[in-house]
């Protein structure tokens, strides 16, 4: 099963391209309480859109005292498949003692909630795996759009971590991923797009939809020497046993 974890939905016309192209099921990720209701009334009405509630770090300075009880009844929606997007990035926000209070608070509401746990990090590899290490009782862990050197691989899969692939993998400039591509574990891989952003060669320059992820398939396939369909049917798995645990597709 073709499953794209990781798009921000704000057009539903481009799921019908994404369909056509083989995507079976979207998770529409929350960056922050107002995404997260949007996210959730998209999911209403659609059966293979489901979403995930969180605050982006770059969201948690403007975040009011109140957000973890907001989050809560968000998580309780059946369609809440994960908490996140959450994690550091130190990139723009240098406030990093907020985003650690804000991370913890999450990484707390996945127990709680029994959710798989959705990740961002940027420039901040260190301190994610210190708050990340004693989470071995969460349900999942994932490294959306893992972007960092192969130590930081090593040092998230030794922690229980799957890392999801997207189209930056398709970059000119990024052949050194293609090394960390190849040592990670099928069973601990993932594939998303991140739609509307990071979109693949050879369409840089237009907003990217889900439907491109057949592209950063292709480009996988090529460093794994492995077929598209077995990356599809691996990924898939993997995704349907974090996010979907009791679905019959799972087994």
């Amino acid at each position: 099963m073709l499953i794209d974890t990781h798009c921000h939905l704000n057009k539903l016309n481009i799921l019908e391209n994404a369909r056509l192209a083989g995507v079976q099921r979207f998770i529409n990720i929350g960056c922050n309480i107002n995404e997260s209701i949007a996210a959730r009334e998209i999911s209403t009405n659609l059966s293979d859109v489901y979403f995930s509630a969180g605050i982006h770090p770059n969201d948690s300075i403007i975040a009011d005292n109140d957000y973890i009880n907001k989050l809560r009844r968000i998580l309780k929606d059946k369609k809440c498949i994960g908490v996140g997007e959450c994690g550091l990035d130190y990139y723009r926000n240098s406030n990093h003692s907020i985003q650690k209070k804000f991370f913890e608070s999450q990484i707390q509401l996945a127990w709680d909630f029994n959710k798989p746990l959705i990740v961002h990090v940027r420039d901040a590899y260190n301190d994610c795996i210190a708050l990340l290490k004693d989470s071995h009782h969460l349900r999942g862990k994932i490294i959306h759009c893992f972007s960092g050197d192969i130590k930081d691989a090593y040092n998230f899969l030794n922690i229980g971590c799957c890392l999801s692939i997207s189209g930056i993998v398709t970059f000119n400039n990024s052949k050194k991923f293609h090394d960390i591509i190849s040592m990670i574990p099928m069973n601990r891989l993932l594939i998303e797009t991140d739609a509307p952003y990071l979109t693949p060669v050879p369409y840089r320059g237009i907003i990217n939809e889900s439907q491109f992820i057949q592209l950063t398939l292709k480009k996988i396939s090529e460093i794994k020497f492995m077929p598209i369909s077995e990356i599809i049917k691996n990924t898939g798995q993997n995704a349907m046993k974090i996010f979907w645990p009791e679905d019959p597709l799972s087994i």
